[in-house]
């Protein structure tokens, strides 16, 4: 489902990620969890995507602070004289640690400290652990280092003080809410399961299906016996994603159903996420996949148009685009049904006037009576005019600002460069006009085939040339364009570069 146009700075973790998690990063005098102590804990505790407690206390290591260990958290021996030994916390830290998803980087290193240390003191500590190192290396394979300072500077994190517990805790968290607006619910779902389960394959597919499924992005495609394709899917990291489906609890009762018919699986390796993001798209359109349904291809769209009244409040309605209603200036919507959930929600957040977003019909508001909204406090009274037109204006324009269509912002077409993938492969082309996705060259030599030049090039009169035909707007096309190209940490992460271009015509070709 469409929510807004543009991925928003979000504060909140994706759905996906365990609803109960426990970040935390330990100093320690060490690197062996037998010899050494722990003399930081830092720890953050998220519940369903929010934090809701943050927690840090330094340990007497009841053992000598090595100079190296000093110098590299900052932490000197007369700042733990006086600190809690780890007996001290430790009723403190298991009642946060209890019953949540125990996560770190390199987590292997934090869970075997902590288990150590409440083993010293009589206690046993077990919890299910999910790496952000693993993590990491799921979902961005084209990097090669996972480190904690690799992905801080990699993703421009604030981190005040490095290496200490807290602090570290909280970049794990950021890390995490990074990876929320740059990648779909699908894609974190993957790697979390990936990470905390172990799936068993579906009965009719054979092992060396999965074997052969590359670590890198991608389309994948799954067929049963008979070859009939069931379900069409992209990711960053094909192998991890395909065996998401398999996961034993099948949360999603298509999976099941897939699974149960599933018998052999191809793919297409892409240059990185916003190719497989385009083949998906097409391909789902084009080949009509019995379990792909969110991305089918819609005959009409519908926006919304803003209109003046008599009484100066702007009101909202729905209508379908068409050639002579122009480009869109808010929203882009595959049916008026999901236009007017969108006003619906719009509405309850911002206090908006069913009257003038069309969802209270005038049969039922006679004259200056006040909406039915109105009496549950949940207008501000602007259908009778006891709010000032600015502010509900105002009000209202804040509420469309997500929705706001982004005008194509060069003077012609473009083509979109894709560097090179983890696997080696060449670059890719991409060439796009007014969010119109036209054609692939092979290289910027063969865009002279489909009518178009580099912006500033000679040009050869004597080389064939076809105009493109033009192409509907593609609603899918459109969003997974808008997220990139304006997005400069997508386009950095799947090495994408912008080359303006120009049409060639009869007049072109008279002036060389």
């Amino acid at each position: 489902m469409q929510i807004n146009f543009f991925d928003r700075n979000t504060t909140q973790l994706s759905d996906e990620f365990p609803e109960s998690m426990v970040l935390v990063d330990c100093e320690t005098t060490g690197g062996n969890a037998t010899r050494h102590r722990i003399i930081e804990i830092g720890l953050v505790v998220v519940e369903r995507g929010s934090i809701i407690d943050r927690w840090q206390s330094l340990v007497d290591p009841e053992a000598n602070l090595p100079s190296n260990i000093s110098s590299l958290t900052g932490i000197a021996p007369e700042m733990l004289q006086g600190a809690p030994k780890f007996a001290d916390i430790a009723k403190k830290l298991m009642n946060l640690l209890k019953g949540r998803i125990f996560v770190a980087h390199n987590a292997r290193f934090d869970y075997g400290f902590l288990k150590n240390e409440f083993e010293r003191i009589g206690h046993r500590f077990v919890a299910k652990t999910l790496c952000s190192v693993r993590f990491s290396r799921l979902l961005y394979p084209q990097f090669s280092r996972h480190g904690l300072s690799q992905i801080i500077n990699r993703f421009q994190l604030t981190v005040e003080k490095r290496h200490r517990a807290l602090d570290d805790a909280m970049a794990i968290y950021h890390f995490f809410l990074k990876s929320s607006v740059l990648f779909d619910n699908g894609e974190i779902s993957a790697a979390c399961e990936s990470i905390l389960k172990k799936p068993s394959l579906p009965a009719l597919l054979p092992i060396d299906e999965i074997e052969k499924l590359p670590k890198s992005s991608g389309v994948y495609y799954f067929r049963d016996a008979a070859d009939t394709l069931l379900y069409v899917g992209k990711s960053v990291n094909i192998r991890n994603r395909v065996m998401s489906h398999f996961a034993q609890d099948f949360r999603n009762p298509k999976d099941h159903r897939i699974n149960l018919r599933m018998a052999s699986i191809d793919f297409e390796r892409t240059n990185s996420d916003f190719s497989a993001q385009l083949l998906e798209s097409e391909h789902i359109k084009s080949m009509n996949p019995i379990y792909n349904r969110r991305l089918k291809r819609t005959q009409h769209l519908f926006q919304f148009k803003i209109e003046g009244t008599r009484s100066e409040y702007n009101s909202v309605s729905i209508e379908k685009i068409t050639e002579q209603t122009g480009a869109p200036a808010f929203g882009l919507f595959r049916s008026s049904r999901q236009a007017k959930k969108i006003l619906e929600k719009l509405a309850n957040e911002y206090y908006l006037c069913h009257k003038f977003l069309g969802l209270e019909t005038s049969q039922n508001h006679r004259g200056d009576r006040p909406c039915f909204r109105a009496q549950l406090k949940r207008c501000f009274g602007a259908c009778q005019n006891s709010e000032a037109v600015s502010v509900y204006n105002e009000r209202l324009r804040q509420a469309l600002a997500n929705y706001q269509f982004k005008v194509w912002p060069w003077p012609s077409a473009i083509v979109i460069e894709e560097g090179s993938s983890c696997d080696g492969d060449s670059s890719q082309f991409h060439l796009v006009d007014n969010w119109r996705y036209l054609a692939k060259p092979t290289s910027m030599l063969e865009l002279r085939e489909f009518g178009y030049a580099p912006a500033a090039s000679t040009l050869d009169a004597n080389a064939p040339c076809r105009r493109m035909e033009g192409k509907p707007m593609d609603i899918d096309t459109y969003h997974i364009l808008v997220k990139f190209l304006f997005d400069p940490t997508r386009m950095r992460l799947n090495k994408l570069r912008v080359w303006p271009v120009r049409y060639v015509d009869q007049a072109d070709l008279v002036g060389e």
